[in-house]
């Protein structure tokens, strides 16, 4: 009872900690892009310059995702209730979405208006003094996102990665603003809307990934290869263990993770013994991981090395000799009731009716006093 109890108060500790890390830097990002904001704006209307307004404007934007991002960060971080039993995590991806559309609406809005001004060319009036604001304000929008990037890899926030990425694309643009200036006044060349054009498109393509990855989250995307591997090397160190197949990672907001896994074990185990298994690898996975195991089922593997181990070899062949099947297991031979089964991974390029059926029509023949029962399953972690 006192460890699970120590467990909760870390998890919770942690969820606090993080919280505050989001919300403290993104008040940092609040505050500073008002600030830039309101300089560029006087800026852009003194000297008569659409890059640099629509720059104060971008920077309106960065602000206004950052109050999405605390508001994200908020509601994810809300306890289960009974309508939301594992919790709310993935608002935060909700947010990193909304963030991402605001950097692709920036982008698409940008390109707009410098089409605008190529068309209709006006001319600008730089001053020492604005060039300077510009300047600064390139290196403070470059030392913003660095600092907001790494605050967001470090608690593992999409929506500050999002916001930290987006302010390095808003120093490049300023500094291509800056560029144009000085060309227009050592050259009297206006390059401003050509520039302008040319940055807008690598926001728009910096949107348009942003807003893709994180929908790949929100649908459902495969578990990161390093974590499943993790889980099923601490897994298959149990003795009794021979593999862990099956095993499917649901995300439910960054570092909130719920699983399940069938375990393959000896068909000698008790219940009881099963169950004591059961529960010490739940602890351990969580321990070592993070990953909550939330179901783990069992398959049983002949312990004889008679005709079921015989059986089980050519059984094996036969379904690995399909380049679509990635992998067979579960295998178990009932010799007193005539029934045999297994599992078999297919790849997503064959139809699995299709592949059983194949299977079966070999199979069948080989062994035709058995009940033949083959259940397909899904590449989820198996690459």
């Amino acid at each position: 009872m006192d460890k699970a109890a120590n467990s909760k108060n870390t998890e919770s500790e942690n969820t606090l900690n993080r919280d505050q890390v989001i919300v403290r830097t993104s008040i940092v990002g609040i505050v500073t892009n008002v600030m830039l904001s309101i300089f560029k704006a006087l800026v852009g209307l003194a000297t008569n310059s659409i890059a640099i307004t629509l720059d104060a404007v971008n920077n309106l934007s960065d602000a206004l995702s950052s109050i999405i991002t605390i508001i994200g960060a908020k509601v994810a971080g809300k306890v289960p209730d009974k309508n939301h039993p594992f919790g709310h995590g993935r608002a935060e991806y909700l947010s990193a979405l909304i963030v991402s559309a605001i950097v692709l609406y920036a982008g698409i809005t940008a390109a707009i208006e410098s089409v605008k001004k190529i068309i209709h060319p006006e001319k600008a009036s730089y001053t020492a003094v604005s060039l300077l604001i510009v300047a600064v304000a390139i290196v403070v929008k470059l030392v913003l996102g660095k600092y907001v990037k790494a605050q967001g890899e470090k608690v593992n926030s999409a929506s500050l990665v999002a916001s930290g990425s987006d302010a390095s694309f808003d120093a490049i643009l300023s500094a291509s603003v800056l560029a144009s200036a000085l060309i227009y006044i050592a050259t009297g060349v206006s390059l401003e809307a050509y520039v302008g054009l040319v940055i807008a498109i690598f926001i728009i393509k910096a949107g348009v990934e942003m807003v893709t990855e994180t929908l790949t989250v929100i649908l459902g995307a495969r578990a990161d290869k390093e974590l499943t591997d993790r889980v099923k090397h601490i897994l298959t160190q149990e003795p009794e263990v021979r593999g862990a197949y099956d095993l499917i990672i649901n995300d439910y907001g960054p570092d909130k993770f719920y699983a399940s896994v069938h375990l393959e074990l000896p068909d000698t185990m008790t219940v009881r013994e099963v169950d004591a298994l059961t529960r010490r690898v739940e602890r351990k996975v969580y321990r070592e991981t993070g990953v909550i195991l939330v179901g783990v089922g069992v398959y049983s593997y002949n312990t004889g090395e008679g005709e079921a181990a015989r059986i089980q070899n050519q059984v094996c062949e036969t379904v690995m000799a399909h380049d679509w099947a990635l992998q067979f297991h579960g295998f178990y031979l009932d010799e007193e009731n005539k029934d045999l089964r297994f599992d078999v991974v297919m790849d997503f390029d064959v139809d699995q009716k299709e592949g059983i059926k194949i299977l079966r029509d070999e199979l069948q023949p080989m062994y035709p006093d058995y009940h033949i029962y083959i259940a397909p399953d899904v590449d989820v972690s198996v690459t």
